[in-house]
């Protein structure tokens, strides 16, 4: 039986029980911010990747909230020019969590376990977060949300990723969505989980509300980014942290309200229908 994870869910949508520390990571040599609880001894850590034209001050809440749950978090603010190169930004990443695992961070009260790293991102930032965790032992866990395309392909690295992955998609496509995040769950290497949201979508999750509604390209998805803050977070605790309260937000089939999960067989339909698969030929008569 598919295992239930609203009741989970609802308390880890929600802001968690440490405080947040914010510093810079200028002094590293790459521009961005880091947000970790305000102690902790070997704590997780991941690195963030914003999406095109994005600055990470549009994460401001996302990135809170994973420290608020005793994550510490590195987010290079490269790369969010019109032409990024999304290589470039992929090394950023990498170069991140190797400084959240080197360093202490906050007051001097807070380290990360070097072992327990991973990487997220949103849109572009969630494509490079797979390039950068293609064949690297480093990392532990990747959370990919609502990924875009990027060069090279992310679609195509996800054959190379053997850390379990979380991948988030959309049953409601917004105007420009850009990626193709089953195809990219269904060539992953490792464990993966591919969930899509009911009601978000790419250009809902950034933080940037007023520029949205001004430009017409979106309207506020609250309750759906709190749902995708909730699934990454229990994802996160379970693989990084070790918190086995968590394990159901690794299970592939796990349920949850306005959430749907594909897996197995059903995932490479869902990602490659039967007149797009690159196997249909094995079909014909």
């Amino acid at each position: 039986m598919a295992e239930n994870l609203n009741k989970h869910l609802s308390k880890l949508s929600k802001r968690g029980p440490h405080r947040v520390l914010v510093g810079d990571m200028n002094y590293a040599g790459i521009p961005g911010k880091i947000y970790t609880p305000a102690e902790g001894d070997g704590i997780p850590g991941v690195a963030f990747g914003h999406d095109w034209m994005k600055s990470i001050k549009y994460y401001h809440q996302t990135l809170r909230h994973l420290a608020s749950w005793g994550i510490a978090v590195a987010a290079p603010d490269t790369e969010n020019g019109f032409m990024p190169d999304h290589k470039g930004f992929a090394s950023d990443l990498e170069s991140s969590i190797q400084i959240l695992g080197g360093v202490k961070l906050g007051s001097g009260n807070v380290t990360v376990n070097p072992a327990c790293l991973g990487v997220v991102g949103h849109g572009m930032g969630a494509g490079a977060a797979v390039l950068s965790a293609a064949n690297r032992d480093l990392v532990r866990a990747v959370g990919a949300i609502y990924p875009a395309k990027t060069s090279p392909s992310a679609i195509d690295a996800a054959f190379a990723v053997k850390a379990p992955g979380l991948v988030i998609g959309s049953s409601s496509l917004g105007l420009f969505e850009s990626g193709e995040p089953a195809k990219l769950a269904a060539n992953w290497a490792g464990d993966v989980c591919y969930r899509e949201s009911e009601k978000g979508n790419q250009q809902g999750f950034s933080e940037d509300t007023m520029f949205k509604l001004v430009a017409g390209i979106g309207s506020p998805q609250t309750g759906a980014q709190e749902t995708v803050r909730g699934l990454l977070t229990g994802f996160l605790l379970h693989q990084l942290a070790g918190e086995k309260k968590y394990k159901a937000f690794s299970e592939p089939d796990a349920e949850a309200k306005k959430v749907v999960s594909y897996f197995g067989q059903e995932l490479q339909e869902h990602a490659f229908p039967k007149d797009t698969s690159p196997f249909a030929f094995l079909n014909e008569k």
